[in-house]
């Protein structure tokens, strides 16, 4: 039989008290780093730049000049704002404290401190402007503070996620012919790579067969790369970029700015960012390098990998067993590797079609974002959530693999997913807004995959837009756009700093991270959707098995602003019942069902116990 009790110490259900719900027990601690798997994992995802000014004097990494010169400018959304790799070492006991288990952090390496265009320049506070892949950007410190923050972590058990890019680097190569025609994309049709200009243009690169025959011996003949577009670099950036292999031009498609679809979507510049020719042996064997020095110099235990899908599936297939190998090497034996797939749709096909091409092993889910974001907020039926994870099947592995997929509710590039709510559901009440935002954690917590929480969500963050607009800081801030905005379920504002444990988010997120802690079936359990609202909001009931354990748990929410009652099919195999989130009836109704009663916007996690 199993039994386990999960203490609450504060309201779930709408900002209410529950009357009823379980009273007991010890707090379950997570299993140490070594023994934990992928998907017992409870990831916490933070920008450095925005997060903790530990050291002030890094502010400008050292550079001298003005904020178009050193980047920094706390006033603009844009530029950095002073957080550092020592803000965050920190704070790790504040993070910690509500169950999470691992920390993933924008990219720390060294970047371009300012690119864009005249009016339109902006920094690389976020770190996917690398110039230098073997160093911490001096803005967020160094090296040996990376080393202390990762020895800091791994001594609270806690795993360190890097964010990398073998994609692009930073915008150094220019195009002679560029700027006159908007550095549109030119394709392989067009622009072959044997002559200059075009089909008819001077024959170039003689005895090159194609970027498909990884031969080095076929690459070796690709000297020339000037078959689209002539690409030119400025003197004083010719060697800026680490290693120095980098810096030859040749390594690069160079054909323009993609268009994110077709050919263009992997050969083309990401928004002017220099695109690596990640097909060519020396891309491939020069990134297994680096990001291998990385798991070798630091014992890090995973790579969440930016911009996945523009990259040819090919190099996954060489890079990802590179990764896992040395990390194995390493002694890390649960390495997590999640690429991006970018869409917003709430489905599965494209992460897992991405993933069956290229080798990669999860990727970030952002299916169950749009879902959780149209469910909690009532656009959409219960039904939307329940078809979603129906689709589990069609991942590589099947529905084992979608228990190791990050979930996630909103992020640095879509916006935060306070604001979805507020935007689907078209409500201005702040109680509601509130509530609403708890079912969304619930469900991110209790159904499959891993549940990665956006920085500042835990206190109510809002965003008014994606990107720029959605990286607000969490110490003191200075901007304006950040600061004009009511945190969801407090009095406070960006303007001050926002670290405190009892905001009821924050709370909420402790507790849910505790009972998916004390649950097997909530860290592993293969799924069964058992009931739903088919046309408007209310009812998602989904059961959830651990094989190993045997650990049955019933998760059931209500999307809708009115109370429910419903018989929900269980296993047969249940015998008992037993709280571990929320209002959960005393005994079955009869073998095989239970009635479950939930608040408006409620939920509730029952573990249905058996005889063995």
């Amino acid at each position: 039989m199993t039994r386990i009790f999960v203490g609450i110490a504060a309201a779930l259900c709408a900002g209410t008290a529950l009357a009823g719900g379980p009273v007991a027990a010890e707090k379950a601690a997570p299993a140490p780093i070594a023994e934990r798997e992928l998907e017992d994992e409870i990831i916490y995802f933070v920008l450095p730049d925005r997060f903790e000014n530990g050291d002030p004097r890094n502010d400008r990494g050292g550079l001298k000049g003005g904020a178009f010169d050193h980047g920094f400018d706390p006033t603009h959304k844009g530029f950095y704002h002073g957080g550092d790799l020592k803000g965050l070492t920190a704070k790790l006991d504040y993070i910690q404290n509500m169950g999470v288990t691992a920390i993933w952090f924008a990219p720390i390496f060294k970047n371009k401190p300012v690119q864009g265009k005249p009016g339109e320049e902006s920094a690389g506070y976020h770190g996917y402007w690398v110039t230098d892949f073997t160093s911490v950007d001096p803005h967020f410190g160094t090296n040996a503070e990376f080393k202390a923050f990762v020895d800091a972590a791994h001594a609270r058990g806690m795993k360190v996620y890097m964010d990398i890019i073998t994609n692009h680097t930073a915008d150094v190569i220019d195009y002679a012919e560029g700027e006159a025609n908007g550095y549109r994309y030119r394709s392989k049709g067009d622009y072959p790579f044997s002559r200059k200009g075009g089909p008819g243009g001077k024959a170039i690169n003689e005895g090159f067969t194609g970027d498909d025959n990884p031969d080095p011996a076929n690459w070796a003949k690709l000297t020339d790369p000037a078959f689209a577009y002539t690409p030119v670099v400025r003197e004083a950036e010719k060697s800026v970029k680490v290693p120095a292999w980098l810096n030859d031009v040749t390594l690069y498609h160079n054909r323009g700015n993609s268009h994110w679809i077709g050919e263009s979507s992997v050969y083309g510049d990401f928004s002017g960012l220099d695109d690596l020719a990640t097909e060519h042996p020396r891309v491939v064997s020069g990134m297994i390098e680096i990001f291998g020095q990385w798991i070798d110099d630091y014992g890090i235990d995973g790579f969440r990998i930016d911009t996945a899908k523009h990259v040819n599936p090919e190099f996954w297939q060489a890079f990802v067993p590179a990764m896992l190998a040395r990390a194995k090497a390493k002694g890390i034996d649960h390495f997590h590797i999640f690429g991006e797939i970018a869409y917003e749709e709430p489905t599965a096909t494209l992460a897992a079609q991405v993933m069956a091409e290229s080798g990669l092993p999860y990727a970030l889910d952002m299916g169950f974002a749009k879902a959780a974001q149209l469910v909690a907020s009532g656009k959409a039926p219960p039904r939307l959530m329940a078809e979603f994870l129906q689709q589990d099947a069609i991942y590589p592995g099947g529905a084992k693999t979608a228990l190791g997929l990050p979930t996630f509710l909103g992020n640095h590039d879509f916006g935060r997913f306070s604001m979805f709510v507020r935007q689907m559901s078209g409500s201005d009440d702040e109680a509601e807004l509130l509530a609403r935002v708890k079912l969304g954690h619930a469900m991110m917590f209790g159904l499959r995959g891993v549940p990665t929480v956006y920085y500042g969500d835990e206190q109510g963050f809002i965003s008014d837009g994606n990107d720029q607009l959605a990286r607000e800081d969490m110490f003191e801030s200075k901007v304006a756009a950040y600061n004009d905005n009511n945190l969801v379920g407090s009095d406070a504002t960006t303007a001050q700093s926002n670290f405190d444990p009892a905001h009821p988010l924050y709370r909420l997120i402790a507790e849910l991270s505790a009972a998916r802690t004390a649950s097997p079936a909530l860290r592993r359990g293969l799924s069964e959707v058992r009931a739903f609202e088919e046309a408007g909001p209310g009812l998602l009931a989904v059961e959830r098995h651990d094989p190993e354990t045997g650990q049955r748990v019933l998760l059931a929410f209500n999307s809708g602003a009115s109370a429910l009652s419903r018989n929900i099919e269980v296993s047969y195999r249940a015998q008992r019942i037993a709280p571990l989130l929320g209002q959960c009836p005393a005994a079955l109704a009869a073998p095989g069902t239970v009635r479950i009663a939930l608040e408006p916007f409620g939920f509730a996690a029952c573990i249905l116990e058996t005889d063995k």
